[in-house]
């Protein structure tokens, strides 16, 4: 090409709805369509209840790394009141708990901003179901049982499979951080409220993963997390990650066996994480203490923060059951039964521009 001349221009990508790239994607979307009936027939047999949540939300959730997309509700007056849309549909179905509902699910559209990787998007659906009565054990066996019946016996993720018909491993955080990092991650959090940082940071440093000065405990942990943990779960049989540091309870309940951990959960399968579950937190004066903490953390990171869902709050003090729950990442799901490799090839409509 001679200096003067004009550079071809790249040939555009195919529109998601072009009948080439819809037929890549078409099995995937048939599959889709069948794990959708297999979620109402699996909950119907167990008795649980439909429900559907409204995604315009006054409080979006309050994970200090997630963004929520912001607007405003008007009114017939003409006043305009700022709402959101939600990244969970957790506080409105437990709100549902607290009015006297007992085993509800839903599939719910949500909604991340910022979030766009080959297992991320920034609309997606989460499959979301609660237990009254029941402990974060029996919603995770639960949970096994129901991606056995919508996958079937094998998934493969790359070069990697997972046996679902085999026993699922349950491993807690901290036999994870020994076996993987050689990290007796315990000795870092006795005290939930004040971790050391110092400590943890000098056991990264023992395994050549960098840390800052600004970093703190919660930082460090996922640094040693995703750089030696999450990639070896799920392989060969799925894991359930249980018993997260009290530091990282979000909103589970504290163990009741050892206050230094949660009742949290984690479900990986091939490496990808699929289900984040509790034992929930039902004490309001905690949740509220959790939220101050969450919210002090957005700001620190240069987030703005979320406003306290007080209804949830005032829920809470009403009075929920004992109960568990999980959220499932239902594209996800998808994935792995398809062997997709992009969340965008499981979605009937990716939102705008699909190969970022």
């Amino acid at each position: 090409m001679k200096n003067n001349e004009t550079p071809p221009e790249k040939p555009a990508a195919a529109a998601w709805w072009h009948p080439d790239r819809f037929e890549d994607r078409a099995d995937a979307l048939v599959r889709r369509a069948d794990m959708v009936k297999s979620v109402r027939e699996f909950f119907d047999r167990r008795g649980y209840v439909e429900v559907d949540t409204p995604a315009l939300q006054l409080s979006p959730g309050m994970e200090p790394h997630l963004t929520a997309f912001e607007t405003a509700l008007g009114e017939p007056n003409g006043d305009r009141q700022p709402v959101y849309l939600h990244t969970s549909p957790e506080f409105a179905m437990k709100k549902l708990l607290a009015a006297g509902m007992q085993r509800i699910f839903q599939l719910a559209r949500v909604f991340r901003d910022g979030e766009r990787s080959p297992r991320h998007h920034p609309e997606f659906t989460m499959l979301e179901w609660y237990q009254t009565g029941a402990g974060w054990r029996d919603i995770a066996e639960e949970a096994a049982e129901f991606v056995r019946a919508a996958c079937g016996p094998v998934v493969q993720r790359g070069d990697v499979s997972c046996d679902l018909s085999q026993p699922w491993e349950f491993l807690s955080v901290q036999d994870a951080f020994a076996r993987h990092a050689g990290i007796d991650l315990l000795a870092t959090a006795d005290d939930p409220l004040n971790p050391d940082t110092d400590m943890l940071c000098m056991f990264a440093d023992g395994l050549g993963i960098r840390t800052a000065d600004t970093d703190t405990w919660e930082d460090i942990f996922f640094r040693i997390y995703l750089d030696r943990i999450e990639p070896q779960l799920g392989v060969g049989a799925a894991t359930v990650l249980h018993s997260y540091p009290a530091a990282l309870a979000a909103l589970a309940r504290l163990s009741p066996e050892d206050v230094r951990v949660s009742d949290r959960f984690e479900i990986f399968i091939c490496g990808l994480e699929l289900a984040n579950g509790y034992g929930e937190l039902t004490d309001a004066t905690e949740q509220r203490r959790r939220f101050a903490v969450m919210t002090a953390q957005r700001i620190a990171e240069g987030r703005a923060p979320y406003p306290v869902d007080e209804d949830f709050l005032a829920a809470l003090e009403n009075g929920i059951p004992d109960c568990a729950g999980i959220a499932l990442g239902f594209d996800r799901l998808v994935m792995l039964a398809a062997g997709a490799d992009r969340i965008e090839d499981v979605l009937w409509a990716p939102v705008v521009n699909p190969d970022v």
